[in-house]
This record gives structure tokens, C-alpha cells and sequence, in this order.
């Protein structure tokens, strides 16, 4: 019998069916806690300290104390991975505020939980990097920043649960979110660029999309490249009249846009820009220098 998934819940491993938290805990409850995506690639994890550095500003955000420093949170992710012989992960971090009582208080949680799952993730078909996927605007607007803005990787993706119902209903592979003001905001879970004469534009943080990871990966493999990376309001119409889109994310990578609510994207398929890029990101995921060994 192959043997279980070990998973991390505050200093102590659970084989994956019996790794289990309180009813009464608050990320649960409220979702009160934050989390991280991360990927391991061949024994790095890659760009593990720019994750646990989010982590903590997103824990700040909310007055969240995690009960480890960095190092140890760290040392933590990669004996996690090592438990389970994994060189190739998906590694889910999860901070809760913890247990507490039916009320919403956060006093009444004295001791956040901390919860590391090492396993693995697919979020579109295999060839969807070459053929792009489609795409809806949904009616789901993200949140502003003066409420539970995304720039917070919290526990609270109900707004991207159901923009990715809507998507789901209607057939499509994945749905994008506007503003308040009706800009581009993100995807569900990924940050979103397209390219328009030769420059990239990506949709800023004002419109509540989370500071990617990987979009920054990006925007410097981009100038590397030669091109021009442009944080810029875009608006629906300037999304499908663009040359090229893509999205950007840890689970996701890069992944070409075809079709935004039935208007082709391009040529519907992965664009030049799209695809110099995405040779350029699978290189940076297999240098050791941007990343942190197991």
C-alpha cells in the first residue's frame, strides 16, 4: 500500500486522512487566516522566500501573529517536503487566526494555527499552454481595496468561487474579474497581462488584484526579453482587441488566452510574446539561484 501524505498542523505530521482541524477554528469559521501556493520543481522550491515574505505581510495586514519566524517557517516547509520524498509539489501554507469561540472576536483566538500541505495541482488540461484556454468576464466584481482586497491572500475566496461558477455554467475555463470601476482586475486566481504592439500591460494593484509572484517573475523575464511592461488600467474593450493575453500564477504558470466572452484572442492561440516568455519561465524554474534547495 502506498503510503500516506504527511501533513504538517502545528509542529506535529498527520497522515493526509486524519489531518484535521477544530469546527471552532476561525479560518473555518470566518475564514480568518491567510495562505500561500507554492511550487517545488526538481528539488528547489522556487522563490520560496518572496512566498513566506507575502505570507507575513498578508498575516500584518490582518494582525495576525504567526507563531514561527521566517527561518523556522522555512525549515518547516522543506522538512515537509522531505517527510514525503517530494521533489515536484504544490505546497499549500496555511495560516488560521485558530480556535476561538462562535463569535467573531479574533481575542478570543489565542493561537493561530499554522498548516502545510505538500502534494499536487492541475488546473487545466495539458495542452492548454499551447492552445490557450477561454475566458469569460464575469459579474462578479473583485473586492475594493478598503474591504477584503485580494492584494491580502486571505481565506476568504468566496469573490473567486463565484466568478469561477459563473465560468463553469457557461462552459468556460476560467473567468476574469473587473474592478469596481470596471477595469481588468485578475483572474479568479491569477494575475493577467496582455500584449498590445510589441508592450505588455498588467492591471495594477489599486484595482485589487494581488501583488503575483510569478507576474514579477514575469515582468522581468519581459524586460530581459527587450519589452516594455506597463502597469496600466485596462478596460474590456482594450482586452479583446488585444494582440495577445495570458495569465500568471504559482499553480497556473503561464497560460496563453484564447477567447474572452466569445471574441478571439489573436490568432487563438499562444501568441510569440506569450510563448518567448513561457521558454523564458521554464529556464527560470530550473535555476538554482531563484530558488531554495530541499
Amino acid at each position: 500500500m502506498e503510503k500516506e501524505l504527511q501533513v504538517y498542523i502545528d509542529g506535529v505530521y498527520y497522515p493526509k486522512s486524519q489531518a484535521k482541524l477544530s469546527v471552532y477554528d476561525h479560518g473555518l469559521l470566518y475564514g480568518d487566516g491567510v495562505f500561500e501556493g507554492i511550487r517545488a520543481y526538481n528539488g528547489m522550491v522556487f522563490k520560496l522566500k518572496e512566498h513566506i515574505d507575502r505570507l507575513y505581510r498578508s498575516a500584518h495586514a490582518i494582525t495576525l501573529p504567526i507563531p514561527l519566524t521566517k527561518e523556522a517557517m522555512t525549515e518547516a516547509v522543506l522538512e515537509t517536503l522531505r517527510k514525503n520524498k517530494l521533489k515536484d509539489a504544490y505546497i499549500r501554507l496555511v495560516v488560521t487566526r485558530g480556535v476561538g469561540d462562535l463569535g467573531l472576536d479574533p481575542r478570543k483566538c489565542p493561537k493561530p494555527s499554522v498548516i502545510i500541505i505538500t502534494d499536487t495541482i492541475v488546473l487545466h488540461d495539458s495542452n492548454a499552454k499551447e492552445t490557450g484556454i477561454t475566458t469569460l468576464i464575469s459579474w462578479v466584481r473583485r473586492n475594493p481595496v478598503d474591504t477584503t482586497t485580494h492584494e491580502i491572500k486571505s481565506l476568504n475566496y468566496l469573490n473567486s468561487v463565484l466568478a469561477k461558477i459563473e465560468a463553469n455554467a457557461n462552459g468556460a475555463d476560467e473567468a476574469i474579474c473587473l474592478d469596481k470601476n470596471g477595469f481588468i482586475s485578475e483572474g479568479v486566481g491569477e494575475n493577467l497581462f496582455i500584449v498590445k504592439d510589441g508592450k505588455l500591460f498588467t492591471p495594477p494593484s489599486s484595482t485589487g488584484a494581488l501583488a503575483g509572484i510569478t507576474a514579477q517573475v514575469v515582468i522581468k523575464l519581459a524586460a530581459e526579453l527587450g519589452y516594455t511592461v506597463e502597469e496600466a488600467n485596462i478596460t474590456p474593450f482594450q482586452l479583446f482587441t488585444a494582440d495577445e493575453a495570458f495569465l500568471t500564477g504559482t499553480a497556473a504558470e503561464i497560460v496563453p488566452i484564447r477567447e474572452v466572452n466569445k471574441r478571439q484572442i489573436g490568432n487563438g492561440r499562444a501568441g510569440p510574446v506569450t510563448k518567448k516568455l513561457m521558454a523564458a519561465f521554464k529556464k527560470a524554474i530550473e535555476d538554482p539561484s531563484q530558488g531554495t534547495r530541499i
